[in-house]
């Protein structure tokens, strides 16, 4: 009906900030949101800046720990037959591909290199009897191990390492930005309160 009175709208909210705002010029840019952008891109740049060296470095470091690694591996343990003191335990699903990766831990009997016959435990397939034989790494004194690392192992763990090494340095800046940008605006804050404090009494309108 005419001369009815709308009802209320809720106020627009803020505009959207324009790109880069915090690098131009306007009366209401503050010194904490210029500081706060040059701390970003210094940040930015050391971030770009560190991480590939940080990868290359603890990447090497890595690489030259598993390959020392692995030439001990392969210096103080070999491959042998062992033969199964115990039956292994059979897989609930015969024939699946569940069963080709399932591994059991079984008591196996292995000769030493210098002759000597002991017990230890291996992983071996499911279903396999006692007497049968399977081919096992182990240490210099007949203990069940993994075997040595491979070259492929190797180059996955360096690789590993050195991504973990880059997204440290990237989490480190992230890191630093947010911590800056939480000090400056308390700053701002404690700030905004001075001012009011001084403004504050103008604004009161004498009893």
């Amino acid at each position: 009906m005419a001369g009815e009175t709308p009802p209320a709208q809720p106020p627009p909210g803020p505009p959207p900030r324009p790109l880069l705002w915090r690098w131009r010029r306007n009366p209401l840019r503050r010194r904490t949101d210029t500081l706060q952008a040059w701390f970003g891109l210094g940040v930015l740049i050391a971030v770009l800046a560190v991480a590939p060296v940080a990868a290359v470095l603890v990447g090497d470091t890595a690489r030259r720990h598993y390959e020392d690694t692995a030439r001990h591996q392969h210096l103080t343990r070999y491959e042998t037959d062992a033969t199964l003191v115990r039956d292994a335990p059979r897989h609930p699903e015969p024939g699946s591909d569940e069963e080709k990766k399932t591994r059991y831990p079984v008591e196996v009997r292995v000769v030493t290199r210098e002759g000597r016959t002991r017990t230890t435990r291996a992983e071996v397939r499911p279903g396999l009897t006692a007497g049968d034989t399977v081919r096992v790494w182990v240490t210099a004194d007949g203990e069940a191990t993994e075997r040595p690392l491979t070259r492929e192992e190797v180059r996955s763990r360096t690789l590993g390492w050195a991504l973990l090494a880059a997204i440290g340095v990237a989490l480190t800046g992230a890191a630093a930005h947010a911590l800056t940008g939480l000090a400056l605006r308390r700053r701002n804050l404690a700030d905004w309160d001075t001012a009011w404090a001084e403004t504050a009494p103008r604004w009161t309108t004498p009893t």
